[in-house]
């Protein structure tokens, strides 16, 4: 797991800036590699031959055709892809995945990426053939940002590298429309620095270096891959069991995150499982005392798998004190404070020693996992015309869980799109008029609202709406502490298959990820296994805010003149909402934050530079 920068030209001095900018992508070593026509950087932290051999900028050569590669990931599968290679008349000198990409490119072109099984960001230079090939993991596990003004093509796993160069620090503000009126945030290539974008999940990005031209092409669709297939209690558990296998693949200690909920319990036993007699640790957050506190379960975990728990926790001044070191690390604004549990997660891990941890995130969006979901399966069954079976549903839920929300949902859901449009405009009377006007015939929000069904959304919410933000809170957040974090529930097999069963496989009765549970049934304890809440890392965002630390902290900010000029919200409306707030009237936490994180991000990243 490193860091990767470049650009097309010869600038030593420059590619070592990038590097130093990103150094805690790798801390293990560093290196470059200039010529007359290209530049490019790497910092590696050491997981896979953590020998000289896997040194990077790495050069590869057979037949006289010589490329060179900077590589930020995984291929969990490259011994497989190395020995066909070798059958082939390849050879290697080291035992790193970074040489096999580099082979596999020279044998099979682009398309070499749809073999591959893991996660990664590749440029490879081909000396040869005078170009620069870029890649994506299919589901976009690890970033590469790129700026290109026609001349000039930069490069880096992180907006920081670039910004190392000349480029504008100009705020985009279409994807701060997006982010303020409909909450979403990378969902397109686009990032929130004007002119930045990134490579997107799924995708490669060729640049000729004599034309100066590039080009982009996608080489993976989800939805290509989806087809009917009866759900396999068996099949499922074994296609979990060898997704966690093939993350265990390293020459360090392997850990994991342990929130104490289904998805990284089930990682742990699975871990377990695997490995009899290894040493697993496993970090969690502990709020003592508090609604949110997983301990309870975690120790359950614990001690079923005879694995040693590391715990944090933290105070709202912790929050007030890292609020900049965090907007520092995500680079982009984020709409709520609760991945900064994830922060001070990583950051226990790497002041135990670790340097590889797995993580649950993907599982909720295939496994119908959030508690939305259960509007679309109200819908579907509508659609459907199963009446029966929706009241059979219907009454489950309310007897599960004691009330009837995913029924608003559903409702929301069947609502003919211009009604929905209308209502959702009245939830954001505080953003300026003219700043809506300008941005609301954007198409965002469409791709949703044409959503009507459990599978569909489901796709939605892996490629558009929900994964891509949380895989980029997780890279930038577990890098920052020089972390490699794997996320099993990524794995390509594994949701091409879960999205491929029937919605009842995975939603109904009340319960979630219901093949998860009857599969892995026997090696998770029932406790965890069938609890019905969920919390993840959690932070009281709204009580933050009726706190007289809280209070000041965002009255300062929203009262200063930086935030009064913005052209995006209108001051005395977003001072009221403040007032109803503190006053226990409103919960208008989620807006606030958002607003508040977003001058923050302004300040550091726009107004500073």
């Amino acid at each position: 797991m490193c860091g990767i920068n470049g650009f097309n030209w010869n600038d030593s001095h420059l590619i070592n800036k990038m590097n130093a900018a990103i150094k805690h992508r790798g801390p293990d070593d560093e290196g470059t590699y200039v010529d007359e026509k290209v530049s490019l950087g790497h910092v590696r932290l050491s997981i896979i031959d953590l020998s000289e051999k896997g040194h990077q900028p790495m050069k590869y050569e057979k037949d006289a055709h010589i490329v060179w590669i900077v590589f930020n990931g995984e291929i969990y599968n490259f011994k497989e892809i190395k020995k066909s290679l070798i059958a082939r008349g390849y050879s290697f000198n080291s035992n790193t995945d970074t040489e096999v990409i580099a082979a596999a490119y020279m044998e099979w072109g682009y398309d070499c990426v749809k073999k591959f099984n893991g996660m990664w960001a590749f440029a490879i230079y081909d000396t040869h053939n005078k170009r620069i090939f870029l890649s994506r993991d299919r589901f976009g596990i690890k970033p590469i940002y790129y700026y290109f003004d026609r001349e000039r093509l930069i490069f880096s796993s992180e907006i920081k590298g670039i910004l190392m160069h000349n480029v504008p620090a100009m705020p985009n503000d279409k994807i701060i429309f997006d982010y303020l009126y409909y909450n979403l945030i990378d969902h397109t290539e686009e990032t929130f620095f004007k002119n930045i974008k990134k490579v997107m999940p799924g995708h490669n990005l060729i640049f000729d270096l004599e034309s100066k031209k590039i080009e982009l092409k996608r080489y993976y669709n989800l939805t290509e891959h989806i087809k009917e297939v009866p759900p396999e209690k068996e099949h499922f558990k074994e296609i979990m069991i060898n997704s966690v296998r093939r993350r265990l693949m390293a020459d360090v200690p392997v850990g994991s995150c342990l929130s104490g909920g289904l998805d990284s319990s089930t990682i742990v036993c699975c871990m377990r499982e695997l490995e009899k007699h290894a040493d697993i640790k496993t970090f969690s957050l502990v709020f003592p005392g508090k609604k949110i506190d997983e301990s309870k379960y975690q120790e359950i975990i614990a001690k079923h798998t005879n694995s040693e728990r590391y715990t944090v926790t933290f105070s709202l001044s912790d929050i007030m004190k890292d609020i900049y070191e965090l907007i520092e690390t995500q680079e982009e604004p984020f709409p709520t404070l609760s991945i900064y549990g994830q922060y001070r997660i990583m950051k226990l891990a790497r002041e135990n020693g670790m340097k590889v941890l797995l993580d649950g995130q993907g599982s909720d969006e295939i496994l119908a996992g959030y508690h939305w979901f259960f509007g679309y399966l109200f819908a579907e069954l509508i659609a459907q015309g199963k009446f029966n079976t929706l009241r059979k549903e219907i009454s489950a839920y309310r007897k599960m869980h004691g009330n009837m929300a995913p029924i608003q949902n559903t409702f929301l859901i069947l609502m003919p799109v211009f009604l929905s449009k209308i209502l959702w405009k009245r939830k954001y009377r505080h953003l300026k008029k003219d700043f809506v006007e300008k941005h609301k015939k954007r198409k965002t929000k469409e791709v949703l609202w044409k959503s009507k069904n459990v599978r569909d959304i489901s796709i939605m919410a892996e490629t558009y709406s929900s994964l891509p933000r949380l895989l980029r809170f997780e890279d930038k957040n577990s890098m920052r502490w020089s972390i490699e974090s794997r996320v099993p529930f990524c794995d390509h097999e594994l949701v091409e298959y879960v999205l491929s069963i029937p919605t009842s496989a995975k939603i109904g009765k009340g319960v979630t990820k219901r093949i998860l549970r009857f599969a892995l049934e026997d090696i998770v304890p029932r406790e965890v296994m069938w609890r019905k809440d969920k919390v993840a890392f959690a932070t009281p965002d709204a009580e933050i805010l009726k706190t007289p630390e809280g209070m000041n902290f965002i009255k300062d900010i929203i009262n200063s003149d930086s935030f009064r000029s913005r052209p995006y919200w209108d001051f005395k409306k977003v001072s009221k909402m403040l007032e109803l707030h503190h006053a226990g009237r409103k919960n208008y936490a989620r807006e606030l934050w958002k607003m508040v994180i977003l001058e923050l991000w302004l300040r550091r990243w726009v107004d500073e530079r």
